[in-house]
């Protein structure tokens, strides 16, 4: 993808000064195609459906309708079609019509359809649903929090809550997420990156301050003598439980070098700097007061510029509340919540041999959206 499309992607799917996005380039996925092949990731059932249609000589040309029943993003796309390309017996037997990553789709609307030979592509049908599926989710959420957030920066951080095997596809669907209303969305590996050339960022992180003793102010000099000139440096500083004292300690010894501090308090503690002040708020984990309070120091000392990143347990809806009392965060970092929830896709043969064929309560739904896959 050109830096243009890169940096260019807007609601639908659609580029500054062109038609549509470009996609992705199938060799990009690093699909297992000769597994893919033979089947190996999918349901028994289709395997099983093409070698009876194989062994009776039967080439049905079908036309397959995908879709899903939810407001959501769309992501995927991009990786299903090389699904199909790289994997079914003979691409240029289809003609497939689909969607954009990044289109914004409604309930049933139909988001690809794949005409041919049905034998050539029955054994992909578990696959390239998965993939829509797990990647429309991800954009989904990704594109919920963004909202929440008024256009301040979301770190995306649930790269330890899954199998590493996802961070590809599922940094890609945060990027698209971010990209379709023009925010960049930080990743933490630079696997999450890889598909658009980003690097994954993240914080002076709790064990290395454990690795110095516990001490965050060693650990973040350190962190920052070894690291590029040019990296934003953003601290953890409720190791001590006493984030206020902590983010002000950072500051002085890291000055021009800090970028922020990241309040990530266990929603099972209460700050050290609010012990004086319960009574008529809930005091556990990162809360207004808390954030308050350190924004009010690091101002009055001085360090006006320095930026409070908010994680730990954030979700839309959380975001969506601070963001309604203007509580003062210049950054959230999200992790499980983005990639919790569903978005099934379901595939129907809807036309054979030129005849409507979908069974009782399906029916074929064309959708002028809909683009020539080439």
């Amino acid at each position: 993808m050109s830096d243009t499309a890169r940096a260019s992607l807007r609601p639908g799917g659609a580029v500054a000064g062109q038609e549509r996005a470009e996609r992705l380039p199938p060799e990009i996925f690093d699909l297992p195609v000769e597994k893919m092949r033979e089947g190996y990731y999918t349901d028994a059932y289709f395997n099983r459906t093409r070698e009876t249609l194989l062994a009776d000589g039967r080439h049905p040309r079908v036309v397959m309708q995908v879709f899903q029943r939810k407001n959501a993003v769309l992501g995927g796309m991009d990786e299903a079609i090389a699904v199909l390309k790289l994997c079914c017996d003979e691409w240029d037997a289809l003609t497939v019509h689909a969607l954009y990553d990044g289109d914004e789709i409604v309930p049933w609307e139909t988001a690809m359809t794949i005409e041919g030979d049905y034998t050539v592509f029955a054994h992909l049908e578990t696959v390239y649903l998965g993939v829509l599926a797990r990647r429309t989710l991800i954009t989904t959420n990704v594109r919920r929090v963004i909202e929440a957030a008024n256009g301040k920066p979301i770190i995306f951080m649930p790269a330890r809550h899954d199998h590493h095997r996802v961070q590809t596809g599922d940094g890609y669907a945060a990027h698209v997420a971010g990209a379709t209303i023009g925010m960049e969305i930080g990743v933490t590996s630079d696997a999450q990156a890889s598909w658009w050339g980003g690097r994954g960022i993240g914080t002076v992180p709790h064990s290395l301050v454990a690795a110095y003793g516990g001490n965050t102010v060693l650990a973040a000099t350190k962190f920052a003598e070894h690291s590029d000139p040019d990296a934003n440096i953003v601290v953890l500083v409720d190791f001590d439980n006493d984030s206020v004292r902590t983010a002000l300690d950072v500051a002085r010894a890291l000055g021009e070098r800090l970028w922020g501090v990241r309040l990530d308090t266990s929603r099972n503690l209460v700050d050290r700097s609010l012990w004086e002040d319960m009574g008529d708020f809930d005091p556990r984990g990162v809360n207004e007061r808390l954030v308050r309070k350190v924004r009010q120091a690091l101002d009055e000392d001085g360090f006006e510029r320095v930026k409070i990143v908010a994680s730990g347990g954030f979700d839309a809806e959380r975001i969506r509340v601070f963001e309604q009392r203007g509580v003062p965060v210049d950054s959230y970092g999200v992790g499980s919540d983005l990639i919790r929830g569903q978005h099934d896709f379901t595939a129907d043969i809807v036309m054979t041999d030129g005849r409507p064929t979908a069974k009782v309560g399906r029916r074929f739904r064309p959708n002028p959206r809909l683009q020539l896959v080439r």
